[in-house]
């Protein structure tokens, strides 16, 4: 019948389905490369890849640094803020007017911790000189009677050794010098920057996020909406915690500095304070200060002593504060936070020691919220309206824009 008609048969019709399914032979280099390697390669180049990514938007956010750094002060000042924006427009006060007062309240402290540091450092600074040439003399009397078995002619030589050093690189003194003012004007930009990044966000703050999430497929808004406010609320948590933290840090070392009679309590203090917003190891560089000017105006025992009120203020923190209040807000391990502040700080300086611990945590809790999976049973499009005035005059719907295309393309 085959021949009559010039057709397959059925035979040959399964001989030919059987060929197609047969399994395609296996390459000779595959077959003899073990299981686990192949593996492991398949491992490596994701591996790679995202780590390429990785630096790749970390050199994009350092070149971008003079922008990137004002936008993460602003919301992490604003995860302060918003609640008490909110608050104060849930018992009727106009938008407006909550913004402003968040605002000159937040201003108004900032300024009397300033003016009250600076107050104090004038008004020490008529004895300081006094108490330090007493202190180089009470520090060469100790030299001498050290077992370093130095004399006074060794020690003068060795100042005169370190003050001829420093006018030799007196040029680069004056280089960093200008770039200092290039820096001032490079702060006030920032600063600039921050204060409208601020407004915009504790003015429309939702409107501004639920724009963001309209970028993305509509598939994944709900993923990205629930991730978002488990973000915020944790850089909120974070923020609170860390101002009570740095609170305590602050009272606890200046406190024992003003009883100690260590000159500059006050200063000491609002530095501790700013320095403990890095965890763990702020305020033990903010204290190690104290120290040191324990050392250079009063004398070796009391410096002694100003070290032990910051070892056991530092003891109060790691296990009593940061287990209980911080672990809980932050919901990273201790060691984590010393490693990602140390890395930060290797890859951003002091704004990357600064912001390594809020961004890993939001990234944390965003990680975890959508490996839940909880947004699945969530409608797929949880993208706020945005229906702030600020946005009437932004165009919502490009020319010529069909509804049933957007549909398709999300």
């Amino acid at each position: 019948m085959t021949e009559s008609t010039g057709k397959p048969g059925w035979g040959a019709l399964l001989n030919g389905r059987k060929r197609r399914a047969e399994a395609p032979i296996p390459n000779e280099v595959d077959v003899n490369i073990p299981a686990g390697i192949r593996l492991a390669g398949a491992w490596s180049w994701r591996l790679v890849a995202i780590g390429a990514a990785i630096a790749l938007f970390l050199f994009i956010v350092v070149q971008l640094r003079l922008i990137v750094i004002p936008l993460l002060v602003a919301v992490l000042v604003s995860s302060l803020l918003v609640p008490l924006v909110n608050f104060l427009v849930r018992h009727n006060w106009p938008k407006g007017l909550a913004v402003a007062l968040s605002l000159l309240g937040t201003l108004a402290v900032l300024g009397g911790l300033i003016t009250l540091a600076a107050t104090q450092i004038a008004d020490g600074t008529t004895g300081l000189s006094t108490r330090l040439a007493a202190s180089y003399d009470g520090l060469k009397d100790l030299l001498l009677a050290s077992p370093l078995h130095l004399t006074e002619p060794q020690i003068n030589d060795y100042l005169q050794q370190a003050w001829a050093a420093i006018q030799a690189d007196s040029q680069v003194f004056v280089s960093g010098a200008l770039s200092v003012g290039s820096s001032l004007g490079h702060l006030l930009t920032g600063l600039l920057l921050t204060l409208f990044s601020l407004l915009f966000i504790l003015i429309d703050g939702a409107g501004i996020w639920a724009w963001i999430v309209r970028i993305f497929p509509r598939r994944a808004r709900a993923a990205v909406a629930g991730a978002g406010a488990a973000g915020w609320e944790t850089l909120g948590n974070f923020a609170k915690v860390q101002i009570l933290v740095a609170s305590i840090d602050a009272v606890g070392i200046g406190v024992g500095a003003a009883l100690l009679g260590v000159p500059l309590a006050v200063p000491i203090g609002v530095l501790v304070f700013l320095g403990s917003f890095i965890p763990i190891v702020g305020a033990v560089a903010t204290g190690a200060v104290a120290v040191v000017i324990a050392l250079l105006f009063n004398s070796w025992p009391i410096a002694l002593a100003m070290l032990g009120v910051v070892l056991l203020v530092q003891q109060i923190e790691g296990h009593v504060l940061q287990p209980l209040i911080m672990g809980t807000a932050v919901k990273v391990h201790p060691l984590g936070v010393v490693l990602v502040v140390a890395a930060g700080s290797l890859l951003a300086g002091i704004p990357g020691a600064l912001f390594a611990v809020p961004i890993a945590a939001v990234l944390n809790v965003m990680i975890n919220f959508i490996q839940r999976g909880t947004w699945r049973a969530v409608p797929a499009d949880t993208a706020p309206a945005i229906n702030s005035p600020l946005w009437q005059t932004v165009p919502q719907r490009r020319p010529g824009f069909r509804p049933n295309e957007s549909a398709a393309h999300d």
